[in-house]
Protein backbone atom coordinates (compact mmCIF):
# COMPACT_ATOMS: atom_id res chain seq x y z
CA UNK A 1 0.00 0.00 0.00
CA UNK A 2 0.79 3.32 -1.19
CA UNK A 3 2.22 6.08 2.20
CA UNK A 4 -1.23 7.89 1.42
CA UNK A 5 -3.84 4.62 1.88
CA UNK A 6 -1.38 4.35 5.32
CA UNK A 7 -2.11 7.86 6.07
CA UNK A 8 -6.15 6.57 5.98
CA UNK A 9 -5.89 3.94 7.42
CA UNK A 10 -3.80 5.43 10.62
CA UNK A 11 -6.66 8.15 10.70
CA UNK A 12 -9.36 5.54 11.32
CA UNK A 13 -7.93 4.01 14.28
CA UNK A 14 -8.78 6.26 17.43
CA UNK A 15 -12.31 5.19 16.69
CA UNK A 16 -11.93 1.68 16.54
CA UNK A 17 -12.79 -0.54 19.96
CA UNK A 18 -11.30 -3.57 19.88
CA UNK A 19 -11.93 -6.92 21.85
CA UNK A 20 -9.19 -8.83 22.97
CA UNK A 21 -10.12 -12.54 24.13
CA UNK A 22 -6.86 -14.32 25.52
CA UNK A 23 -4.56 -15.66 27.93
CA UNK A 24 -3.15 -12.49 30.11
CA UNK A 25 0.11 -12.96 31.70
CA UNK A 26 3.53 -10.67 33.58
CA UNK A 27 6.48 -10.45 31.67
CA UNK A 28 9.17 -10.17 34.55
CA UNK A 29 12.64 -8.99 33.35
CA UNK A 30 15.51 -9.05 36.30
CA UNK A 31 18.71 -7.67 34.84
CA UNK A 32 22.07 -8.15 36.35
CA UNK A 33 26.09 -9.03 36.42
CA UNK A 34 27.46 -11.87 36.80
CA UNK A 35 31.18 -12.00 37.45
CA UNK A 36 31.65 -15.42 39.60
CA UNK A 37 30.55 -19.35 39.75
CA UNK A 38 28.68 -20.26 43.10
CA UNK A 39 30.06 -21.55 45.34
CA UNK A 40 27.01 -24.23 46.22
CA UNK A 41 26.51 -25.25 42.64
CA UNK A 42 28.23 -24.84 38.96
CA UNK A 43 26.13 -22.25 38.21
CA UNK A 44 26.50 -18.49 37.56
CA UNK A 45 25.55 -16.01 40.54
CA UNK A 46 23.54 -12.90 39.22
CA UNK A 47 23.74 -9.99 41.07
CA UNK A 48 20.45 -7.93 40.26
CA UNK A 49 20.86 -4.28 39.01
CA UNK A 50 17.33 -3.88 38.44
CA UNK A 51 13.94 -4.76 36.75
CA UNK A 52 10.89 -4.33 34.78
CA UNK A 53 7.04 -5.80 34.72
CA UNK A 54 5.39 -5.75 31.48
CA UNK A 55 2.47 -6.78 30.03
CA UNK A 56 2.69 -10.38 28.23
CA UNK A 57 0.82 -13.07 26.10
CA UNK A 58 -2.56 -11.39 25.03
CA UNK A 59 -1.07 -8.25 26.27
CA UNK A 60 1.73 -8.14 23.60
CA UNK A 61 -1.47 -7.60 21.07
CA UNK A 62 -3.11 -5.30 23.45
CA UNK A 63 0.00 -3.38 23.53
CA UNK A 64 0.45 -2.89 19.56
CA UNK A 65 -3.20 -2.19 19.44
CA UNK A 66 -2.55 1.02 22.51
CA UNK A 67 0.51 2.55 20.33
CA UNK A 68 -1.85 2.68 17.47
CA UNK A 69 -4.22 5.05 19.25
CA UNK A 70 -7.07 2.18 19.51
CA UNK A 71 -9.55 1.60 22.13
CA UNK A 72 -9.18 -1.80 23.70
CA UNK A 73 -11.66 -4.18 25.88
CA UNK A 74 -10.11 -7.27 27.07
CA UNK A 75 -11.80 -10.21 27.92
CA UNK A 76 -9.72 -12.70 30.19
CA UNK A 77 -9.58 -14.67 33.61
CA UNK A 78 -6.30 -14.34 35.96
CA UNK A 79 -5.72 -15.58 39.33
CA UNK A 80 -7.46 -14.64 42.42
CA UNK A 81 -3.96 -13.35 44.01
CA UNK A 82 -1.07 -10.77 43.99
CA UNK A 83 -0.29 -10.69 40.29
CA UNK A 84 -3.39 -11.29 39.27
CA UNK A 85 -4.39 -7.77 40.47
CA UNK A 86 -0.65 -6.11 39.65
CA UNK A 87 -1.78 -6.73 36.17
CA UNK A 88 -5.26 -5.65 36.32
CA UNK A 89 -3.99 -2.57 37.73
CA UNK A 90 -1.72 -2.16 34.94
CA UNK A 91 -4.53 -2.34 32.47
CA UNK A 92 -6.53 -0.07 34.04
CA UNK A 93 -3.85 2.82 34.29
CA UNK A 94 -3.44 2.58 30.49
CA UNK A 95 -7.06 2.83 30.13
CA UNK A 96 -8.08 -0.45 29.23
CA UNK A 97 -11.74 -1.70 30.03
CA UNK A 98 -11.56 -4.84 32.63
CA UNK A 99 -15.11 -5.30 33.05
CA UNK A 100 -14.40 -8.63 31.28
CA UNK A 101 -11.48 -9.98 33.64
CA UNK A 102 -12.61 -12.82 35.42
CA UNK A 103 -10.72 -14.00 38.67
CA UNK A 104 -10.62 -17.59 39.37
CA UNK A 105 -9.91 -18.43 43.19
CA UNK A 106 -7.20 -21.10 42.85
CA UNK A 107 -5.62 -20.14 39.69
CA UNK A 108 -1.80 -18.51 39.29
CA UNK A 109 -1.98 -15.62 37.05
CA UNK A 110 0.80 -16.39 34.91
CA UNK A 111 4.00 -14.83 35.23
CA UNK A 112 7.32 -15.44 33.49
CA UNK A 113 10.83 -14.34 34.57
CA UNK A 114 13.33 -14.06 33.03
CA UNK A 115 17.18 -13.09 34.68
CA UNK A 116 19.37 -11.80 32.00
CA UNK A 117 23.30 -10.67 32.21
CA UNK A 118 25.51 -9.29 29.96
CA UNK A 119 22.36 -9.41 27.44
CA UNK A 120 22.32 -13.17 27.92
CA UNK A 121 19.16 -14.61 29.28
CA UNK A 122 20.39 -16.53 31.60
CA UNK A 123 17.13 -18.48 33.19
CA UNK A 124 13.56 -18.48 32.66
CA UNK A 125 10.78 -19.13 35.78
CA UNK A 126 7.19 -19.73 34.72
CA UNK A 127 4.50 -19.29 37.44
CA UNK A 128 1.45 -20.54 35.72
CA UNK A 129 -1.84 -22.21 35.95
CA UNK A 130 -2.54 -24.09 32.84
CA UNK A 131 -6.08 -26.09 34.11
CA UNK A 132 -9.05 -25.37 31.90
CA UNK A 133 -11.65 -22.59 33.26
CA UNK A 134 -14.61 -23.76 35.41
CA UNK A 135 -17.54 -23.74 33.78
CA UNK A 136 -19.19 -21.07 36.32
CA UNK A 137 -15.99 -18.82 34.90
CA UNK A 138 -16.72 -19.87 31.30
CA UNK A 139 -20.58 -18.86 31.03
CA UNK A 140 -19.95 -15.44 32.92
CA UNK A 141 -17.21 -14.81 30.51
CA UNK A 142 -19.60 -15.61 27.80
CA UNK A 143 -22.14 -13.35 29.61
CA UNK A 144 -19.93 -10.81 28.97
CA UNK A 145 -18.50 -11.32 25.51
CA UNK A 146 -22.46 -11.24 24.49
CA UNK A 147 -22.22 -7.44 26.25
CA UNK A 148 -19.28 -6.22 24.88
CA UNK A 149 -19.12 -7.53 21.34
CA UNK A 150 -21.69 -5.11 19.89
CA UNK A 151 -19.46 -2.24 20.44
CA UNK A 152 -16.04 -3.28 18.90
CA UNK A 153 -15.20 -3.54 15.54
CA UNK A 154 -13.50 -7.22 15.64
CA UNK A 155 -12.71 -9.49 18.13
CA UNK A 156 -8.93 -10.91 18.41
CA UNK A 157 -8.46 -14.02 19.80
CA UNK A 158 -4.78 -14.76 21.75
CA UNK A 159 -4.65 -18.89 22.44
CA UNK A 160 -1.22 -19.30 24.93
CA UNK A 161 -2.54 -22.64 25.49
CA UNK A 162 -3.22 -21.64 29.37
CA UNK A 163 -6.87 -23.04 29.97
CA UNK A 164 -8.91 -19.98 28.80
CA UNK A 165 -9.71 -20.60 25.20
CA UNK A 166 -11.81 -23.97 25.57
CA UNK A 167 -13.10 -25.81 22.40
CA UNK A 168 -16.69 -24.83 23.82
CA UNK A 169 -15.82 -21.18 24.73
CA UNK A 170 -13.87 -20.69 20.86
CA UNK A 171 -17.02 -22.25 19.13
CA UNK A 172 -19.27 -19.79 21.67
CA UNK A 173 -16.64 -16.66 20.37
CA UNK A 174 -16.47 -17.84 16.90
CA UNK A 175 -20.84 -17.79 17.29
CA UNK A 176 -21.59 -14.68 18.89
CA UNK A 177 -18.83 -12.85 16.70
CA UNK A 178 -20.38 -14.14 13.32
CA UNK A 179 -24.35 -13.32 14.84
CA UNK A 180 -23.12 -9.58 15.50
CA UNK A 181 -21.44 -8.78 11.68
CA UNK A 182 -17.64 -8.51 13.91
CA UNK A 183 -14.93 -10.71 12.24
CA UNK A 184 -13.02 -13.13 14.85
CA UNK A 185 -9.09 -13.20 13.85
CA UNK A 186 -7.18 -15.69 15.72
CA UNK A 187 -3.38 -16.37 16.69
CA UNK A 188 -4.09 -20.27 17.38
CA UNK A 189 -1.84 -22.69 19.01
CA UNK A 190 -1.06 -26.49 19.84
CA UNK A 191 -2.02 -29.55 17.34
CA UNK A 192 -6.14 -28.85 17.69
CA UNK A 193 -6.99 -26.78 15.06
CA UNK A 194 -10.34 -27.90 14.45
CA UNK A 195 -11.49 -25.75 17.93
CA UNK A 196 -10.95 -22.62 15.62
CA UNK A 197 -13.07 -23.81 12.49
CA UNK A 198 -15.35 -20.77 11.31
CA UNK A 199 -13.64 -17.88 12.16
CA UNK A 200 -13.18 -15.15 9.87
CA UNK A 201 -8.99 -15.31 9.62
CA UNK A 202 -6.21 -18.04 11.36
CA UNK A 203 -2.81 -17.11 11.37
CA UNK A 204 -0.20 -20.00 11.98
CA UNK A 205 2.98 -19.32 11.79
CA UNK A 206 4.76 -22.41 9.01
CA UNK A 207 5.79 -24.81 12.22
CA UNK A 208 1.86 -24.41 13.25
CA UNK A 209 0.55 -25.12 9.98
CA UNK A 210 2.21 -28.15 9.70
CA UNK A 211 1.62 -29.58 12.97
CA UNK A 212 -1.93 -28.87 12.90
CA UNK A 213 -2.16 -30.47 8.65
CA UNK A 214 -0.02 -33.44 8.89
CA UNK A 215 1.70 -31.73 5.76
CA UNK A 216 5.75 -31.69 5.77
CA UNK A 217 6.95 -28.40 4.79
CA UNK A 218 10.09 -28.54 2.87
CA UNK A 219 9.04 -26.44 -0.05
CA UNK A 220 6.89 -24.21 -1.72
CA UNK A 221 4.19 -26.96 -3.11
CA UNK A 222 3.95 -28.60 0.48
CA UNK A 223 3.37 -25.12 1.84
CA UNK A 224 0.53 -24.70 -0.62
CA UNK A 225 -0.74 -28.46 0.34
CA UNK A 226 -1.17 -27.68 4.18
CA UNK A 227 -2.38 -24.14 3.71
CA UNK A 228 -4.87 -25.06 1.42
CA UNK A 229 -6.09 -27.77 3.70
CA UNK A 230 -6.68 -25.83 6.44
CA UNK A 231 -7.80 -23.22 5.08
CA UNK A 232 -10.89 -25.54 3.54
CA UNK A 233 -11.04 -27.97 6.67
CA UNK A 234 -11.58 -25.41 9.46
CA UNK A 235 -13.69 -23.28 6.95
CA UNK A 236 -12.51 -19.80 6.90
CA UNK A 237 -13.19 -17.04 5.26
CA UNK A 238 -8.66 -16.50 4.88
CA UNK A 239 -5.96 -18.70 6.16
CA UNK A 240 -2.85 -16.01 6.83
CA UNK A 241 0.32 -18.71 6.95
CA UNK A 242 3.40 -16.32 8.94
CA UNK A 243 6.85 -17.45 7.34
CA UNK A 244 8.53 -15.17 9.49
CA UNK A 245 11.60 -13.93 7.22
CA UNK A 246 9.74 -14.82 3.93
CA UNK A 247 6.25 -13.21 4.83
CA UNK A 248 3.19 -14.35 4.24
CA UNK A 249 0.70 -16.35 2.23
CA UNK A 250 -3.16 -15.75 1.94
CA UNK A 251 -5.43 -18.81 1.41
CA UNK A 252 -8.77 -17.44 0.28
CA UNK A 253 -11.86 -19.36 0.14
CA UNK A 254 -12.75 -18.78 -3.38
CA UNK A 255 -9.25 -20.92 -4.06
CA UNK A 256 -7.50 -18.30 -4.61
CA UNK A 257 -4.00 -17.57 -3.15
CA UNK A 258 -1.67 -14.40 -2.35
CA UNK A 259 1.75 -14.42 -1.59
CA UNK A 260 3.51 -11.54 0.28
CA UNK A 261 7.18 -11.40 0.67
CA UNK A 262 8.69 -9.92 4.02
CA UNK A 263 9.21 -6.14 3.90
CA UNK A 264 12.29 -6.10 6.41
CA UNK A 265 15.56 -4.86 5.99
CA UNK A 266 17.27 -6.98 8.19
CA UNK A 267 16.10 -9.55 10.78
CA UNK A 268 17.40 -9.82 14.48
CA UNK A 269 14.17 -11.31 16.13
CA UNK A 270 11.36 -12.72 15.12
CA UNK A 271 9.42 -13.02 18.85
CA UNK A 272 6.21 -10.78 18.98
CA UNK A 273 5.97 -10.63 15.40
CA UNK A 274 2.50 -12.80 15.75
CA UNK A 275 1.26 -10.32 17.66
CA UNK A 276 1.83 -7.86 15.60
CA UNK A 277 0.67 -9.74 12.54
CA UNK A 278 -2.41 -10.43 14.94
CA UNK A 279 -3.52 -7.12 15.50
CA UNK A 280 -2.94 -4.97 12.53
CA UNK A 281 -4.56 -7.79 10.85
CA UNK A 282 -7.63 -7.16 12.90
CA UNK A 283 -7.57 -3.08 12.72
CA UNK A 284 -7.27 -3.81 8.68
CA UNK A 285 -10.99 -5.41 9.01
CA UNK A 286 -12.03 -3.32 11.61
CA UNK A 287 -11.36 -0.07 9.49
CA UNK A 288 -12.90 -1.70 6.29
CA UNK A 289 -9.83 -2.59 4.49
CA UNK A 290 -10.30 -5.68 2.04
CA UNK A 291 -7.90 -8.84 3.55
CA UNK A 292 -5.31 -8.68 0.62
CA UNK A 293 -4.67 -4.58 1.66
CA UNK A 294 -4.74 -6.07 6.09
CA UNK A 295 -2.81 -8.37 5.00
CA UNK A 296 -0.13 -6.17 3.22
CA UNK A 297 -0.37 -3.17 6.26
CA UNK A 298 0.54 -6.42 9.00
CA UNK A 299 3.14 -7.96 6.53
CA UNK A 300 4.30 -4.26 6.73
CA UNK A 301 4.37 -4.12 10.04
CA UNK A 302 5.85 -7.68 10.82
CA UNK A 303 8.57 -6.25 8.58
CA UNK A 304 9.43 -3.71 10.84
CA UNK A 305 9.14 -5.51 14.11
CA UNK A 306 11.98 -8.38 13.20
CA UNK A 307 14.12 -5.52 13.05
CA UNK A 308 13.85 -4.74 16.56
CA UNK A 309 14.98 -6.98 19.30
CA UNK A 310 12.44 -7.93 22.00
CA UNK A 311 8.86 -8.43 21.47
CA UNK A 312 8.15 -4.95 19.92
CA UNK A 313 5.40 -2.71 19.04
CA UNK A 314 5.07 -0.62 15.89
CA UNK A 315 4.45 2.86 15.98
CA UNK A 316 2.19 5.12 13.12
CA UNK A 317 5.26 6.77 12.18
CA UNK A 318 7.66 4.01 11.28
CA UNK A 319 4.68 2.36 9.51
CA UNK A 320 4.55 5.64 7.50
CA UNK A 321 8.34 5.73 6.92
CA UNK A 322 8.08 1.76 6.02
CA UNK A 323 5.86 2.26 3.25
CA UNK A 324 7.50 4.94 2.03
CA UNK A 325 10.34 3.13 1.57
CA UNK A 326 8.74 0.40 -0.20
CA UNK A 327 6.77 2.76 -2.08
CA UNK A 328 10.20 3.69 -3.42
CA UNK A 329 9.35 6.92 -4.72
CA UNK A 330 9.89 10.43 -3.48
CA UNK A 331 6.72 10.46 -1.52
CA UNK A 332 8.63 8.23 0.91
CA UNK A 333 11.08 11.26 2.16
CA UNK A 334 8.86 14.16 1.96
CA UNK A 335 7.80 14.29 5.61
CA UNK A 336 5.79 16.47 8.09
CA UNK A 337 8.19 18.43 11.09
CA UNK A 338 6.25 16.54 13.54
CA UNK A 339 6.22 13.34 12.41
CA UNK A 340 10.09 13.37 10.91
CA UNK A 341 11.39 14.48 14.88
CA UNK A 342 9.80 11.29 15.74
CA UNK A 343 11.88 9.74 13.02
CA UNK A 344 15.00 11.05 13.65
CA UNK A 345 14.68 10.37 17.47
CA UNK A 346 14.80 6.45 16.45
CA UNK A 347 17.94 7.30 14.13
CA UNK A 348 19.63 9.29 17.08
CA UNK A 349 19.19 6.21 19.46
CA UNK A 350 20.94 4.07 16.96
CA UNK A 351 23.85 6.51 16.87
CA UNK A 352 23.54 8.32 13.35
CA UNK A 353 24.64 11.84 13.17
CA UNK A 354 21.92 13.96 11.40
CA UNK A 355 22.95 17.05 9.05
CA UNK A 356 20.34 19.75 8.04
CA UNK A 357 20.62 22.51 5.33
CA UNK A 358 18.21 24.71 4.08
CA UNK A 359 17.22 26.62 0.97
CA UNK A 360 14.89 27.64 -1.76
CA UNK A 361 16.13 25.12 -4.61
CA UNK A 362 14.81 27.18 -7.19
CA UNK A 363 15.76 25.86 -10.53
CA UNK A 364 17.75 22.50 -9.17
CA UNK A 365 21.10 22.63 -10.96
CA UNK A 366 24.80 21.10 -10.68
CA UNK A 367 25.74 23.35 -7.85
CA UNK A 368 22.44 22.29 -5.71
CA UNK A 369 23.98 18.88 -6.61
CA UNK A 370 26.87 18.74 -5.54
CA UNK A 371 26.57 21.11 -2.85
CA UNK A 372 23.92 18.24 -1.16
CA UNK A 373 26.48 15.33 -2.01
CA UNK A 374 28.92 17.20 0.19
CA UNK A 375 26.71 18.09 2.80
CA UNK A 376 25.77 14.48 3.12
CA UNK A 377 29.09 13.24 3.23
CA UNK A 378 29.28 15.11 7.11
CA UNK A 379 26.65 12.42 8.22
CA UNK A 380 24.70 9.70 8.14
CA UNK A 381 21.64 11.30 7.65
CA UNK A 382 20.84 14.47 5.01
CA UNK A 383 17.59 16.76 6.25
CA UNK A 384 16.66 19.40 3.60
CA UNK A 385 14.31 22.10 4.86
CA UNK A 386 12.86 23.91 1.87
CA UNK A 387 11.02 26.87 1.97
CA UNK A 388 7.93 27.03 1.31
CA UNK A 389 6.75 29.29 -1.79
CA UNK A 390 5.49 32.11 0.51
CA UNK A 391 8.27 32.74 2.23
CA UNK A 392 10.34 32.43 -1.11
CA UNK A 393 7.61 35.53 -2.56
CA UNK A 394 8.67 37.06 0.98
CA UNK A 395 12.53 37.04 0.63
CA UNK A 396 12.84 37.16 -3.60
CA UNK A 397 9.89 38.81 -4.91
CA UNK A 398 6.37 38.01 -6.16
CA UNK A 399 7.65 36.57 -9.16
CA UNK A 400 9.80 33.43 -7.58
CA UNK A 401 9.56 30.55 -7.21
CA UNK A 402 9.45 29.57 -10.52
CA UNK A 403 8.58 26.47 -9.59
CA UNK A 404 6.39 25.41 -7.05
CA UNK A 405 7.15 23.96 -3.80
CA UNK A 406 5.19 20.47 -4.29
CA UNK A 407 7.32 20.46 -7.18
CA UNK A 408 10.46 21.43 -6.12
CA UNK A 409 9.99 18.90 -2.73
CA UNK A 410 9.64 16.03 -5.01
CA UNK A 411 12.56 16.75 -7.17
CA UNK A 412 14.43 17.13 -4.56
CA UNK A 413 14.17 13.93 -2.92
CA UNK A 414 14.68 12.37 -5.73
CA UNK A 415 18.23 12.83 -5.43
CA UNK A 416 19.94 9.78 -3.68
CA UNK A 417 22.01 12.09 -0.90
CA UNK A 418 18.76 13.82 0.77
CA UNK A 419 17.15 11.31 3.08
CA UNK A 420 13.94 13.53 4.14
CA UNK A 421 12.55 16.81 2.79
CA UNK A 422 10.74 19.65 4.74
CA UNK A 423 8.73 22.57 3.63
CA UNK A 424 8.77 25.29 6.10
CA UNK A 425 6.96 28.81 6.05
CA UNK A 426 8.94 30.88 8.15
CA UNK A 427 11.39 33.25 7.04
CA UNK A 428 14.37 31.59 8.26
CA UNK A 429 14.26 27.69 9.41
CA UNK A 430 15.12 27.96 13.25
CA UNK A 431 11.71 27.06 14.51
CA UNK A 432 12.57 24.43 12.23
CA UNK A 433 15.81 23.38 13.43
CA UNK A 434 14.86 23.41 17.03
CA UNK A 435 12.29 20.47 16.13
CA UNK A 436 14.32 18.67 14.54
CA UNK A 437 18.13 18.95 16.33
CA UNK A 438 20.32 17.91 14.09
CA UNK A 439 23.61 17.37 14.53
CA UNK A 440 25.42 19.31 11.80
CA UNK A 441 23.80 22.58 10.46
CA UNK A 442 25.37 22.89 7.25
CA UNK A 443 25.49 26.15 5.02
CA UNK A 444 26.39 27.31 1.87
CA UNK A 445 28.03 29.90 -0.02
CA UNK A 446 29.99 32.96 1.78
CA UNK A 447 28.47 32.65 4.88
CA UNK A 448 30.66 32.82 7.74
CA UNK A 449 29.76 30.68 10.86
CA UNK A 450 28.70 33.50 13.21
CA UNK A 451 26.13 34.43 10.30
CA UNK A 452 24.08 31.19 9.86
CA UNK A 453 20.72 30.94 11.58
CA UNK A 454 19.93 28.28 14.32
CA UNK A 455 24.03 28.34 15.10
CA UNK A 456 24.15 28.99 19.03
CA UNK A 457 20.80 26.80 18.83
CA UNK A 458 22.75 23.37 17.50
CA UNK A 459 25.76 24.42 19.34
CA UNK A 460 23.79 24.58 22.60
CA UNK A 461 23.40 21.12 22.56
CA UNK A 462 26.75 19.65 21.33
CA UNK A 463 26.40 20.13 17.45
CA UNK A 464 28.11 22.06 15.25
CA UNK A 465 28.16 24.49 12.04
CA UNK A 466 29.62 23.43 8.55
CA UNK A 467 30.41 25.52 5.63
CA UNK A 468 30.27 24.24 2.16
CA UNK A 469 30.90 26.67 -0.99
CA UNK A 470 28.40 26.54 -3.74
CA UNK A 471 30.12 25.69 -7.39
CA UNK A 472 31.45 29.53 -9.36
CA UNK A 473 28.89 30.58 -12.01
CA UNK A 474 26.39 28.28 -10.79
CA UNK A 475 23.19 29.56 -9.52
CA UNK A 476 19.57 30.10 -10.22
CA UNK A 477 19.62 33.78 -11.32
CA UNK A 478 22.46 33.20 -14.13
CA UNK A 479 19.84 30.48 -15.32
CA UNK A 480 17.17 32.97 -15.66
CA UNK A 481 19.62 35.74 -17.35
CA UNK A 482 20.55 32.96 -20.06
CA UNK A 483 17.36 31.84 -20.80
CA UNK A 484 15.96 35.66 -20.91
CA UNK A 485 18.77 36.86 -22.93
CA UNK A 486 18.82 33.87 -25.58
CA UNK A 487 15.13 34.41 -26.04
CA UNK A 488 15.49 37.82 -26.54
CA UNK A 489 17.98 37.59 -29.17
CA UNK A 490 15.21 35.18 -30.99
Amino acid sequence: MRPAQIETFLARLPDLRILVIGDLMLDEYVWGRTERISPEAPVPVVDVVCGDLRLGGAGNVVNNLLTLGCKVEVISVLGEDEDGISLRLMLEKKKIGTSGIVFEQLRTTSRKTRVLAGNQQMLRIDRESRETITAETQALLIGRLREMVTSCQVVLVSDYLKGLLTESFLKEIIAVGKAAGVPVVIDPKGDNFDKYKGATLLTPNRKEAQIASGVVITDQQSLLRAGRLLQTRLDLDVLVLTRSEEGMSLFFGDGSETHLPTQAREVYDVSGAGDTVLSLLGLGLAAGLSIADAASIANLAAGIVVGKVGTSTVTPEELLDAAGRHAGDSDAKIKHPDLLAVLLEGERQLGRKIVFTNGCFDLLHVGHVKYLQKARNLGDLLVLGLNSDESIQRLKGPKRPLIGEEERAHLLAALKCIDYVVVFDEDTPLDLIGILRPDILVKGGDYAPEGVVGKELVESYGGCVEIIPFVDGKSTTNIIDKILQQYREE
